[in-house]
């Protein structure tokens, strides 16, 4: 609102609005138009619309942001939403609006996420919505296609299971990097070793990133990850590949692109300084939705719970600030280490059985799995949501790779602890993972690699058999 005021937008915005012409809202479009709005407020918007919008409220365990698939509940008759009846659209979003008697002639759908708000508005020529269609898939084309055009039937074939609240969601992941010849492949290790155990010791090589991507796309992935796996050596803006195939994959694949690896400040060899916002803004300008921070927001939980001070430097305060938490995910990379009892160690742990012993708590690590940190995954999921993190992609190295499942014990432990989305990650090797995860822990998404990319397990097995043990997913 600032940058409208100043510029004169927000007049010519509202004398826009006012004559009716052709307007469609996506997300924060929709919140601009009401009254005012708390985020770092409260701020006036363009008082289109009677209103104020509220952050979620996450003191009673509300998972915040509300980010995945969640239903409509079609509130009036509109072209724009003509033939999403019954189909998941996509949020990312901590802020919403609420119905009330002097916004309800504007409401064309509601969603409901602990308490019903607006999830779209219709008035004229007026569209607008609070979630994302150019990142819902088939369902979202369609709703950009009837905005579009005028005459636009809007047909869509019938949802077979109908949408009825916030689906799990199951993320494909691509772990890239350059092989011996130079060449981007997408790969995929056993406990973050990514080459082949023979005389070749090549990197392996399980198809083209943009391919394997689109592929996903079109057989049901809710979301899908690049992680640059060599990034924390390199510099990620000399890496101009993969911002090429962030272009690429856009073009393709209307679900959400999460990018990570090497996300941090940077001194060239020419000596020039790049910060961290620099790097991720290339990545977002390029096609991604997320950017994922590894080793640095370690370090930056590391500093923050030794002297309890957010400077505000580190990448993932900056990012967070200037794209918002949920544009921010942080990969957790721990192993398990086992103790005899919970006092031998200042760190959560968690009892298992495994190899006879009882209690383990996990060393969380950088620079690929590499290095060990004086850091647990719990105290460190409980700073980087402090500090700004919007998700926690948690992965495993003891589990990577192995087909034996997730490691429930630390998917419950760290899903329970904070109020930010967790994907769990590392170790599945069979449809019935995904449930059991789902089933016995918070986790929000899932994520897989090697099944994918090997057609060990489809996507489509995998929702189907969610569906089957009554799970909501996107169909």
């Amino acid at each position: 609102m600032d940058v409208l005021n100043s510029t004169g937008m927000a007049d010519a915005l509202r004398e826009y609005v006012q004559r009716d012409r052709p307007f469609l809202g996506i997300c924060l479009g929709l919140q601009l138009l009401f009254d005012s709005s708390e985020e770092n407020g409260p701020v006036s918007g363009l008082g289109v619309i009677p209103g104020v919008v509220r952050r979620f409220d996450s003191s009673k365990g509300l998972i915040v942001p509300h980010i995945g698939w969640n239903a409509l509940e079609i509130t009036k008759d509109t072209q724009l939403l003509q033939g999403v009846d019954g189909h998941h659209v996509y949020f990312v979003h901590s802020y919403h609006a609420l119905p009330s008697d002097a916004n309800k002639d504007w409401i064309s759908s509601i969603c409901n996420y602990a308490d019903s708000f607006i999830s779209s508005i219709s008035m004229g020529n007026i569209q607008a919505v609070q979630f994302h269609p150019e990142k819902s898939g088939a369902t979202g084309l369609s709703i950009l296609k009837n905005f579009l055009s005028a005459n636009s039937s809007g047909a869509k074939a019938p949802a077979r299971r109908k949408a009825s609240k916030l689906a799990k969601r199951v993320i494909a992941c691509l772990d890239v990097r350059s092989n011996d010849n130079g060449d981007l492949v997408v790969t995929k290790g056993d406990q973050y070793d990514v080459r082949d155990h023979t005389s070749s010791k090549e990197v392996r090589n399980l198809g083209k990133p943009v391919d394997l991507a689109s592929q996903y796309y079109i057989d049901g992935a809710d979301e899908v990850s690049f992680l640059n796996i060599t990034g924390f050596r390199d510099f990620p803006l000399g890496d101009l590949p993969m911002l090429e195939v962030l272009r690429c994959a856009s073009e393709k694949v209307f679900v959400p692109l999460t990018v990570g690896g090497g996300i941090r400040d940077f001194t060239d060899a020419n000596g020039r300084y790049y910060s961290s916002l620099e790097v991720a803004s290339e990545y977002f300008r390029s096609g991604a939705d997320k950017i994922s921070i590894g080793s640095d927001a370690v370090y930056a939980a590391e500093a923050f719970l030794q002297t309890g001070v957010k400077t505000g430097k580190s990448s993932l305060e900056q990012i967070s600030s200037i794209y918002g938490n949920q544009a921010v995910v942080v990969s957790i990379d721990p192993r398990r280490v086992y103790v005899n009892s919970p006092e031998d160690v200042p760190f959560k742990t968690v009892k298992v059985s495994s190899k006879g012993e009882e209690y383990a708590w996990y060393q969380c690590t950088v620079s690929g799995g590499r290095d060990s940190r004086p850091i647990g995954a719990y105290e460190l999921a409980k700073a980087v949501e402090e500090l700004g993190a919007g998700e926690i992609l948690l992965n495993c190295i003891d589990c990577d790779g192995q087909g034996c499942g997730f490691d429930i014990d630390l998917v419950k432990m760290v899903s329970d602890a904070v109020t930010i989305p967790v994907i769990a990650s590392s170790g599945a090797g069979a449809v019935e993972h995904f449930s059991e995860v789902f089933e016995k822990t918070n986790a929000s998404a899932a994520l897989a690699a090697g099944i994918f990319h090997r057609k060990e397990v489809p996507i489509v097995a995998v929702k189907e058999h969610l569906v089957d043990a009554g799970v909501e997913v996107r169909v």
